[in-house]
């Protein structure tokens, strides 16, 4: 289907524009919301002309807010320019990690399902312009998202102007696959009524004012995903430690069955997901914010009944296998907004059991999964806390250790804490398994140390325990030996495990 086909609305195809036109609304100093969520459904040709502009030696600096990370063509074109001046709510990418480390880009990393009501409320200022990618303009004015919803909704409610960038090479049959739900304002906001993945309680579009709408341009540039890393006997035992405890501790215990899952991002998430394909568990239920390739594969072979997220996030050839294969997958996948996704009240409600990846764990529990050294950040706290906060059982995977041993991921003391050990039930490394639910922090560290640390450092941090202990307190502490295992131990590198 060509461009002009995909606007249903006659009255709007007097807004047809081309994207050098559309880009011209920005100015220097705005706020500009685009969507997107990981590097799927971001605007591309709009950002593109951005860039050119600066090139010629134009002036712009912009406020960027999104549904989370975005491809190249958007964070880290605009950030090597430097473009971007304030950047929300998470990101990822070398060029524009650099940018906010060095303090060219400020950077406030938000728990993504709080996002819509910050902005709602005010917090981040007015939304000059939105930038929406989209499948179709519907006649009425509703924009059908292409690969991802994210933020889009709030972001359409609340921008001053909205421009949309209509993908030609985006399927017209992502028409259906969304479910548009939109809170109401507070105080007398009602409750999200969704008790199971596959239930749809919204439109199949973006409700928006056509009078907001001031450009609609073409854009036939592909989402550009980002390949999953070599997979390794680390992360293949992980999973399979996983599935043990799911097996053992979980299923037919804390629910009648299985309970409904959530899984991160990323290639170590999808290797967990690969691991439950060899199991023996069928009818599964997922509820998370991202579809990735391991998701297809439970499709294909019968075991996954459903699955609801606000993002398809899987390699290029996992996107390539779902365009392919669209009528089968669509049936199975539900893309919501992300305040719906990650929304605390419904993750609650379903009881999920959490996955997520950890940059470091110490021995008390408490998690970093955004920061390296305590400083620099790597991306941000994304999903995972929305996730892990209101979880039945919450568990967080890592490495023993990186580098190929150069250092512990299990460590005294975390040098930023994201998940307090508060929210944090179980630690999974290709040691083994930490269950510390109902523990005193003295117990968990022993467990931790014992099941979870790699045999080079668990000497080490048994020892640094024992000494803390003759310090006494109800979590023994030598913050002082805490900085100096980091000194001696911590990697310059990059340790997020993917």
């Amino acid at each position: 289907m060509d461009f002009e086909n995909r606007i249903y609305s006659g009255t709007l195809k007097n807004r047809i524009t081309s994207a050098r036109d559309a880009a011209g609304l920005i100015r220097d100093g705005m706020t500009v919301a685009c969507s997107g969520f990981t590097a799927c459904g971001y605007p591309k040709a709009v950002p593109l002309v951005l860039a050119d502009r600066v090139r010629r030696g134009e002036t712009i600096r912009i406020n960027l807010i999104t549904g989370a990370s975005v491809g190249e063509e958007l964070d880290e074109t605009l950030a090597s320019l430097d473009i971007i001046a304030r950047r929300y709510p998470y990101q990822t990418g070398p060029i524009i990690k650099r940018s906010i480390n060095d303090g060219r880009i400020m950077y406030q990393d938000i728990h993504l399902s709080k996002l819509a009501d910050q902005i709602r409320c005010g917090f981040l200022g007015r939304i000059d312009v939105a930038v929406i990618e989209a499948t179709a303009i519907l006649e009425d004015g509703s924009v059908v998202p292409t690969t991802s919803v994210g933020n889009s909704p709030v972001f359409i409610e609340q921008a001053d102007r909205v421009i949309i960038e209509i993908n030609t090479t985006q399927p017209a049959e992502l028409t259906g696959m969304h479910d548009i739900f939109v809170p109401g304002r507070y105080p007398h906001r009602q409750p999200i009524p969704i008790t199971d993945p596959a239930q749809r309680v919204g439109t199949t579009a973006v409700p928006c004012d056509p009078r907001k709408i001031a450009a609609i341009c073409p854009c036939d540039i592909p989402d550009n995903p980002r390949p999953l890393a070599v997979v390794d006997e680390e992360a293949r035992a992980i999973g399979h430690y996983l599935v043990e405890f799911i097996n053992g501790a979980v299923r037919g215990r804390v629910c009648d069955d299985l309970p409904i899952f959530q899984s991160g991002v990323g290639t170590f998430a999808n290797v967990v997901l690969e691991e439950i394909l060899h199991s023996d568990w069928t009818d599964i239920l997922l509820w998370a914010e991202v579809i990735q390739d391991g998701i297809f594969d439970l499709i294909d072979s019968g075991q996954l009944a459903f699955a609801s997220g606000t993002s398809l996030t899987p390699s290029p050839e996992g996107l390539k296998r779902f365009y392919e294969h669209i009528s089968r997958y669509r049936e199975r996948i539900i893309l919501r907004p992300q305040e719906v996704s990650n929304s605390s009240e419904v993750v609650g409600r379903l009881g999920l059991v959490t996955m997520n990846t950890a940059v470091e764990v110490d021995i008390y529990g408490n998690v970093n999964s955004s920061h390296l050294s305590g400083n620099m950040v790597i991306n941000g706290i994304g999903g995972s806390g929305d996730f892990s906060r209101n979880a039945l059982i919450s568990i967080f995977m890592t490495p023993s250790t990186g580098r190929e041993g150069a250092f512990s991921r299990i460590v005294p003391h975390v040098t930023h804490v994201d998940h307090t050990e508060h929210e944090v039930h179980v630690i999974i490394t290709e040691q083994g398994v930490a269950d510390l639910r109902g523990l005193d922090p003295r117990e968990r560290a022993v467990r931790i140390i014992e099941n979870c640390a790699h045999p080079r450092y668990r000497e080490a941090l048994m020892d640094y325990y024992s000494r803390a202990l003759r310090r006494g307190g109800h979590t023994p502490m030598l913050l002082d030996e805490a900085f100096r295992w980091h000194l001696n131990y911590a990697e310059k590198g990059d340790m997020l495990p993917e």
